[in-house]
């Protein structure tokens, strides 16, 4: 399936990573290991830190809501080591852990242990909506800091002069069209001038329920989707000028 960005009257892009711009394995094969396997360490060393102290007091705000809810979490601990791992062993989109993770990713780019990721596609795409002034922004359940990491530190350079803008679950829910109607306000364009590309149909239902053009990627390695009538696309080559 072929999509036309300038017979759509496109302005702006919005892109998820996982699964859209990024191999999933990627994210669960190397970064999450990498952030479990660190984890202690980078506890022990930044525990002085008054932004660790931050981050974790949010995340003990997390473990209060998670008990009172019947979750039966681990045991809260200084530093919460267990609970951590209990959150990241069930992949939970907490701004909190997510912040967290993206510090310690922070580390591993800096020093060159982890590399970003993404289709082979990506950049070709990037330099030919550059090229026509299209917005092109990011929206992910990953921190802002993680976002800019990948793209700063990618396999194929720092592509992160082609991306304008970022967004993560400070905004809002990604299944939430509020946090929809929020980006486009941070496009400064209507939403219909924007066209949102992911891997899951629930991100779709709500960027269509705002308004938003949409465009579902299918990925080696991507998670099945429901039964859906979006227009699916296999590469960012299927997006025509």
């Amino acid at each position: 399936m072929s999509f036309s960005i300038e017979r759509s009257g496109i302005q702006g892009i919005l892109l998820d990573i996982e699964g859209t711009t990024t191999p999933i394995r990627f994210v669960y094969d190397i970064l999450f290991p990498f952030a479990r396997t660190q984890l202690g360490e980078y506890l022990r060393l930044n525990s002085g830190q008054p932004r660790l102290r931050e981050i974790l007091d949010q995340i003990k705000r997390d473990y209060v809501r998670d008990s009172e809810a019947g979750r039966r979490p681990p045991q809260w601990e200084d530093p919460p080591l267990a609970y951590l791992q209990w959150l990241m062993e069930h992949d939970r989109k907490l701004t909190g852990l997510k912040t967290l993770q993206g510090l310690i990713w922070e580390d591993g780019y800096r020093s060159g242990r982890l590399l970003g990721q993404v289709f082979s596609d990506v950049v070709p795409a990037l330099q030919r909506w550059n090229k026509r002034n299209v917005d092109v922004r990011i929206f992910s359940s990953g921190s802002v800091l993680a976002q800019r990491l990948l793209f700063e530190n990618s396999e194929q350079g720092n592509l992160a002069s082609m991306l304008r803008g970022y967004f993560d679950t400070t905004i809002g829910a990604k299944s939430d069209p509020e946090s929809f109607h929020r980006i486009a306000e941070g496009f400064g364009l209507h939403p219909n001038q924007i066209l949102f590309i992911s891997d899951v149909v629930a991100e779709l239902d709500a960027a269509k329920e705002a308004g938003y053009p949409t465009l579902l990627c299918v990925r080696p390695g991507n998670h099945p989707q429901p039964a859906h009538e979006y227009l699916t696309i296999g590469s960012f080559d299927e997006i025509h000028d």
